[in-house]
């Protein structure tokens, strides 16, 4: 069962399985904890079994008038737990978050064109 939670500081020791795969993007623990204090609504992770961390969205609002709008800085899954939702279920809290908390008029994530599992979760 995975149960999506928000992210805590205690995640930064313990998210490092997901960080080490080649296509995830890392960045310095201020990076983190500025996303943390600035946009908690944003950074959430998803657990499985046993609390081990399966992926992690981090995210936030910006823009002006029209343009506001929610933004995915980073969203991974371990490889063992990929295909199975979680990125899904990921974007689509963010999207609400989005939506109720911030009013923002769409939410946007940048992929390389070569990642189609990505973009298909875009298109459902």
């Amino acid at each position: 069962m995975t149960t999506v939670r928000r992210f805590c500081c205690d995640d930064l020791l313990r998210f490092e399985s997901v960080n080490l795969d080649h296509l995830t993007e890392t960045f310095n623990l201020s990076f983190y904890m500025t996303y943390l204090a600035r946009w908690p609504d944003y950074f959430h992770v998803a657990e499985g079994p046993g609390k081990r961390i399966m992926g992690y969205i981090m995210g936030k609002v910006e823009g002006q008038g029209e343009s506001w709008h929610g933004h995915v800085t980073a969203v991974t899954v371990a490889p063992e737990y990929r295909r199975q939702q979680v990125a899904k279920k990921l974007m689509n809290l963010l999207e609400e978050n989005s939506d109720k908390i911030d009013k923002a008029y769409f939410v946007d994530l940048f992929v390389r064109a070569s990642n189609t599992p990505a973009i298909k979760i875009l298109d459902t």
